[in-house]
C-alpha cells in the first residue's frame, strides 16, 4: 500500500508515517519502480501499536520496546522484558499522579469546607448572596 493508504488506515498524517520512520520507529518502506514508497500489513501493525500506546499518554520513546518487540517476531509488542518495564514505569508514574491529585482534591475541599462556615457566620447564618446587596439587585 501507499503512504496516503496507510495513513488513512491507522488514523495519522503522511508527515507522521515519515517521521516515525525517520526515528526508527517504522522501518523504511520498500520502493517501487517509480519510486513511490510501499508499505504492508507489518507496518499497519506497528503504527496501531504506537498509535494505541500514545492514547494511553506514552510519549513516543516510551512505544520503541514495544515497536522492537514486535519487530522482532512477537505476536505483541508488550511480551519483551524492555515492555515490561516501560509499562511498570507508565504504572509507578500514575500512581504518583493519582497520589498528587487526591492531596490537592483534600486540600481544596479543606478550603471549601473552611470557606463554606466562614460565610454562613459571617452572614448570621444565612447563604451568601454574591458580592451584591439586596439593595443594588433591586434597583433598576
Amino acid at each position: 500500500m501507499r503512504i496516503g493508504e496507510l495513513a488513512e488506515r491507522a488514523g495519522t498524517t503522511t508527515r507522521t508515517l515519515r517521521y516515525y520512520e525517520s526515528l526508527g520507529l517504522l522501518p523504511p518502506a520498500d520502493r517501487s519502480g517509480n519510486g513511490y514508497r510501499s508499505y504492508d500489513e507489518e507496518h499497519l501493525r506497528l503504527l496501531e501499536q504506537i498509535r494505541t500506546l500514545q492514547d494511553f499518554g506514552f510519549g513516543l520513546e516510551e512505544t520503541r520496546p514495544f515497536v522492537e518487540c514486535l519487530r522482532a517476531g512477537h505476536p505483541a509488542g508488550d511480551t519483551c522484558a524492555a515492555s515490561l518495564e516501560v509499562y511498570r514505569r507508565k504504572l509507578a508514574e500514575l500512581d504518583a499522579c493519582v497520589a498528587r491529585l487526591q492531596e490537592v482534591r483534600a486540600q481544596v475541599a479543606a478550603q471549601l469546607a473552611r470557606a463554606q462556615v466562614e460565610a454562613l457566620e459571617a452572614d448570621g447564618g444565612a447563604d451568601p448572596m454574591c458580592e451584591l446587596s439586596v439593595s443594588e439587585r433591586d434597583s433598576p
